[in-house]
């Protein structure tokens, strides 16, 4: 598993005014949308290309574009949805699909309670959405969840981490291909399983839970 944590002024800015309490929802929306494209553009760089040949209005040329089959992108629900935007701005022709998954507040484990994705993923490049890497217990599992539908290479974009839930990730994906990018790593789990220092509840946040 290879893990990088974007080292960029504005994505530090950007993540300091999310983790402040007195951010409304919307402008937490907003600056989650343009973290995610600014992480998206590190998570990217491994994307698949192929030469086609094309015309400008001078000569012919040669450049390339994204290969077959398309990039599948896929957010944890409901938490990652809010990740959505920012990532098809840069990545307009990837195809989208869903995963619902919900953390049991006392065993801390997920459950998968919905599922929107293509039965077979061979040859895909797979980019999962979700926001806050604390146990590494949801990230697990839908990794692994695009592994067995047949994924090739999983990279997972996150906001914020905590080593705890990279330890996991770690163990639990090993001999798979995967990659994290991160806004930060953050430094540890609080005894609710809370990032700290962290931002919160990133699904309430965004959408204005009180």
């Amino acid at each position: 598993m290879r893990v990088h944590v974007a080292d960029h002024p504005l994505i530090t800015h950007k993540l300091t005014v999310l983790r402040d309490k007195t951010t409304p929802s919307p402008v937490f929306r907003a600056l989650t949308e343009e973290l995610v494209t600014l992480l998206a553009y590190e998570a990217t760089r491994g994307v698949t290309v192929e030469e086609i040949t094309i015309q400008t209005p001078v000569t012919e040329t040669v450049g390339v574009k994204i290969s077959e089959p398309r990039p599948l992108v896929v957010p944890i629900l409901r938490a990652g949805l809010g990740m959505l935007e920012g990532m098809v701005k840069l990545l307009p022709t990837a195809e989208v699909g869903f995963l619902g998954m919900v953390r049991n507040e006392e065993t801390l484990e997920p459950t998968t309670y919905a599922e929107r994705l293509p039965d077979d993923l061979s040859d895909r490049q797979c980019f999962v959405l979700d926001p806050m890497l604390a146990t590494g217990g949801s990230l697990a599992a839908a990794i692994d969840f695009l592994f067995q539908r047949g994924a090739v290479h999983v990279t997972a974009i996150c906001l914020l981490a905590a080593p705890e839930g990279l330890e996991r990730l770690e163990a639990e994906t090993a001999g798979k291909d995967v990659t994290i990018v991160l806004g930060a790593l953050d430094e540890r789990l609080d005894e609710n399983g809370y990032i700290v220092p962290g931002l919160g509840d990133a699904g309430d946040r965004l959408y204005g839970v009180v």
